[in-house]
């Protein structure tokens, strides 16, 4: 693979599939003392969200909210655990197309809305060692 043509510019979060949110949440606010940022259900991906901050980054909790997402899949395989990792990049396209350009196989054909307001597109593990890898791209305004 070539070296990449866009700008990554810090991890955005690391994402945890659970099966109970409310008790991840409980344990990572509780016990280790990560403040709850935001919470959201993402219909188009079937999950129900929370992001924890840590510094500039977060800790993004994920549970399935329905039998057929991709999270609850997850789960039926694997069981609770690592998910993904987020990369903020400063265009998502750019960020996919040079990485396909470099061999990796997209999941996403193009980006699309992500939560709070982001631009994302998720690239399959099989291209990165075995890690599902999901380019996010903020869209702040001001």
């Amino acid at each position: 693979m070539s070296s990449a043509t866009f700008d990554l510019t810090e991890i955005d979060h690391v994402a945890i599939a659970v099966r109970d949110l409310d008790a991840a949440v409980a344990f990572y606010r509780d016990v280790i003392g990560a403040t709850v940022v935001h919470r959201e259900a993402v219909e188009i991906d079937g999950v129900e969200e929370v992001l924890l901050e840590v510094a500039d980054s977060y800790v993004q909790l994920l549970t399935p909210t329905r039998a057929d997402s991709p999270v609850a899949r997850y789960l039926e395989r694997r069981g609770e655990g690592l998910h993904h990792v987020g990369f903020r990049v400063s265009d998502c396209a750019a960020a996919l197309e040079s990485m396909r350009s470099a061999g990796a196989a997209a999941i996403d054909a193009v980006p699309r809305p992500g939560s709070r307001g982001t631009t994302v597109a998720f690239v399959h593990p099989k291209s990165a060692f075995g890690v599902l890898i999901e380019l996010v791209q903020e869209n702040r305004a001001g």
